[in-house]
């Protein structure tokens, strides 16, 4: 079991592996800011100096906005989450993989949603990526809490999550309503961003992790 924090009386098997955390921390950093990149590409800007040419091009703008906030907030607390993890395992390393995967279909789902903005199956499709992605952070937190079974801080630091409970619902609410209109889909989708845009101060407070600061190896000068 991988950790986050060590001291001079750990062995150097466990000093081998005390980065871990950080090296996953810094994998998904780096797949969400591609991620965004990949979201800045796929905007066009409008054909002509006109206001009318930047209104065609609104419906995209709008769920580029509404996708980055998407990023960010999962950024935002994936970072939260992980300064304050001491350990991770095989389950967790898979559990943010999986996460890494639904987050890396929010450009398709976005690009599709900005051609075809007033269509129910581009607008199902967005609820089901965040639905997907909900899910997987979730799934990520529980595997955390698992690696983690005696820390009692960590525990009670993640707790009762009432806003992680009740936005898979809000998603399957909005998923269903896109066949009925894809504004009200688009409207449920917001709702749990304007949730989530506050970082969860539960985790905000705890004090992070301490982290070994890595030397470059040393050569043998007796040769």
């Amino acid at each position: 079991m991988a950790t986050g924090r060590i001291n001079d009386d750990q062995p150097v098997s466990e000093l081998a592996t005390a980065i871990d955390t950080r090296r996953l921390e810094s994998f998904s950093d780096g797949i969400m800011a591609v991620i965004i990149t990949l979201m800045a590409f796929q905007l066009k800007a409008p054909l002509s100096d006109h206001f009318k040419a930047l209104e065609n091009r609104l419906p995209e703008l709008l769920v580029y906005i509404l996708s980055f906030t998407v990023i960010g907030i999962y950024w935002n607390n994936h970072h939260h989450l992980f300064r304050i993890t001491m350990r991770i395992d095989a389950r967790v390393m898979w559990m943010n993989l999986s996460l890494m995967f639904w987050l890396s279909l929010v450009p398709f789902a976005t690009q599709w949603v900005g051609n075809s903005h007033d269509n129910r199956w581009p607008a199902a499709t967005y609820g089901v990526v965040a639905i997907g992605s909900a899910l997987a952070f979730y799934a990520l937190t529980r595997a955390i809490l698992h690696a983690n079974s005696g820390d009692q801080q960590l525990r009670s630091a993640v707790g009762y999550n009432i806003k992680g409970v009740i936005s898979p619902f809000i998603f399957v609410l909005g998923i269903g309503l896109s066949f009925v209109s894809a504004y009200l889909a688009y409207a449920c989708y917001a709702l749990v961003s304007v949730m989530w845009f506050v970082p969860d101060r539960r985790l905000a407070r705890r004090p992070a992790v301490s982290l070994p600061i890595e030397n470059p190896p040393t050569l043998p000068t007796d040769v």
